[in-house]
């Protein structure tokens, strides 16, 4: 009589949801759909590889797949399963650096196929939950101030390197794919501001993607941020997305305010490495055919008018 491990019966009953598998198809094209295509096979080798069972549907962002799982142990962990890419790659290096303290925790990784396996939080109580935008942005703020504090590994992808070969794509041809001319001008102001500040790009870890989806309850510790895109920089460059989601414009000086405070970093600089931020996304936003995101705009507005 043949033998069927548990992972055998995950072949054939593994759910990959549509949202993620368009998701795959939009951004990565033919490699999202054979990534998409040997998905269950994946899992169900890492099920069997580090002795697990499902214990859960499948949840999905953009780029991972994440399954509920359960240790041999009865141990609750998540298994992550995603393309590896520059960003995607730092992200083990990243969480081993930071050990549990202030983000989720590490406790499996395969580098040739980039899955994961973690610690298990609650995916039901995010961050963006939280009424009291104002503490949400408090919260945000003290998760950073802990994260920059530590030193970022040498293999990372470094922030001078991203800056440098922004400012090379900002040209005048580059600058004259947006129509207005007033967001011409202030998209021009932002590669002025990122140029006073990119010699010295810094040399912390960052997430770079600490948004309120990104933050979730956990019982070991009242938050803790997951999926990290880190690099090699300056904690100024990690403010915006903290000040674009959820967003409110009145809140855009208090929201600044508070996280450079609690970071105890100099506002000044900040304020160059959000308009650098809001630079970098407006040229992924060229790239597509699409006009920068008017809250974007908007912040950078009413940055460029604050010296602090």
């Amino acid at each position: 009589m043949s033998r069927f491990t548990h992972a055998d019966r995950v072949r054939s009953v593994i759910d990959i949801p549509e949202e993620f598998a368009a998701a795959q198809e939009l951004y990565n094209g033919a490699e999202g759909r054979t990534f998409v295509t040997a998905l269950p096979e994946l899992a169900a080798g890492f099920l069997d590889r580090w002795d697990l069972r499902l214990d859960g549907p499948a949840m999905h962002g953009v780029a991972a797949l994440v399954l509920p799982v359960v240790r041999r142990d009865d141990t609750p962990a998540v298994l992550k399963l995603q393309l590896p890419d520059d960003e995607t790659e730092g992200e083990p290096v990243a969480l081993r650096a930071w050990n549990g303290h202030g983000a989720v925790r590490l406790l499996d990784h395969d580098q040739a196929t980039g899955t994961m396996l973690l610690e298990r939080l609650d995916p039901t109580r995010m961050l963006s939950h939280l009424p009291d935008s104002r503490e949400a942005v408090r919260i945000i703020a003290r998760l950073l101030a802990h994260l920059t504090a530590t030193p970022a590994p040498p293999e990372l992808r470094r922030l001078g390197d991203l800056a440098r070969d922004m400012l090379d794509e900002t040209t005048p041809t580059t600058l004259s794919r947006i129509p207005d001319p007033d967001d011409r001008r202030l998209i021009a102001d932002c590669a002025a501001a990122l140029r006073d500040v990119a010699a010295e790009p810094g040399d912390r870890l960052l997430h770079w993607d600490l948004h309120y989806e990104n933050v979730l309850a956990s019982t070991r510790a009242p938050w803790l941020a997951i999926d990290p895109k880190p690099l090699a920089g300056d904690p100024g460059f990690e403010l915006l997305p903290a000040l674009w989601n959820r967003y409110d414009p009145a809140e855009t000086r208090w929201r600044f305010d508070a996280m450079t405070d609690h970071l105890g970093i100099d506002r000044a600089r900040a304020r160059a490495w959000t308009l650098g931020r809001v630079l970098q996304n407006t040229l992924w936003h060229l790239e597509d055919d699409e006009p920068p995101p008017p809250e974007h705009l908007e912040i950078a507005r009413r940055l460029r008018r604050y010296g602090g």
